[in-house]
């Protein structure tokens, strides 16, 4: 009698282990958001046809050492599609990578390349990074349009995490403002001398105020591609974008501060 239970009960354990398995969910980890890398355009949708990259910007992940921007692995080999249209971002001849963490992996170095060249090395000694992180580097002496491949080594694996950003470089950042053009009042020549002091001058210098009103402010979106000082609201409540970067499902504002202050 007893045997006639053993063999449904472990068919039922073993179906409940193939269960958990199957619903376990698989762990996020992290992308550069700004300048927008390229998984990042895709998860904004500011490039189209990206496949299942954007839904998961954070998870290039692909044995250390590779030079290919999905790390040389089976998944996500558009990001090194050269034939397509990805953004490029104007910068000076150096520039801040900020990263977004969402899992916080012991880390041995963060490294930055344009081709072969190694434009810097950062040394975390195994710490664990904050759910963000931001590197300021030195294009050394590249111009025009390249693609920076960023490596994320995990100290406690053989893999790192993989983010190409697109940029131009040599443009100074922000464009120069166009001087402000003197207005010279127009006079007419048969204009007299003794006319009436009402009446109404030709041009007029008055100057339009600037705007003192505060920014416009949105309901929060996941997709949305967010800049620093943006403003959305959350359940009514409202927020200010901390650092630049594309939501996604999980990051509502109240839920990651690094990326949002309250209001």
């Amino acid at each position: 009698m007893r045997r006639r239970f053993i063999l449904p009960l472990l068919t039922v354990a073993a179906v409940a282990g193939s269960l958990l398995t199957a619903v376990s969910p698989a762990s996020a980890h992290g992308y550069i958001s700004s300048p927008p890398s390229r998984q990042a355009n895709c998860a904004s949708g500011a490039v189209s046809g990206c496949g299942d990259i954007v839904y998961e910007p954070q998870s290039v992940e692909a044995p250390k050492g590779s030079t290919l921007c999905n790390g040389g692995g089976s998944r996500f080999t558009v990001l090194n599609d050269t034939g397509k249209a990805w953004p490029a971002t104007t910068v000076g001849t150096s520039v801040t990578f900020n990263w977004v963490i969402t899992a916080r992996h012991a880390t041995t170095t963060w490294e930055y390349f344009i081709g072969n060249t190694l434009l810097a090395s950062f040394n975390d000694g195994g710490a664990q990074p904050g759910a963000t992180k931001s590197h300021t580097v030195n294009m050394g002496g590249f111009t025009g349009r390249q693609t920076v491949l960023a490596r994320w080594n995990i100290a406690d694996t053989v893999n790192a995490f993989y983010s190409c950003v697109d940029l131009t470089i040599g443009g100074g950042g922000s464009p120069t403002p166009s001087p402000t053009p003197t207005v010279t009042p127009t006079v007419s020549p048969t204009a007299s001398p003794t006319a009436s002091p009402t009446a109404s001058p030709t041009a007029s210098p008055t100057v339009s105020p600037t705007p003192t009103g505060t920014p416009g402010t949105t309901t929060w979106a996941a997709g949305t591609a967010y800049a620093v000082g943006a403003r959305v609201t959350y359940n009514g409540a409202p927020y200010q974008c901390r650092l630049a970067h594309t939501a996604l499902a999980g990051w509502e504002p109240p839920n990651v501060p690094a990326l949002w202050t309250a209001l």
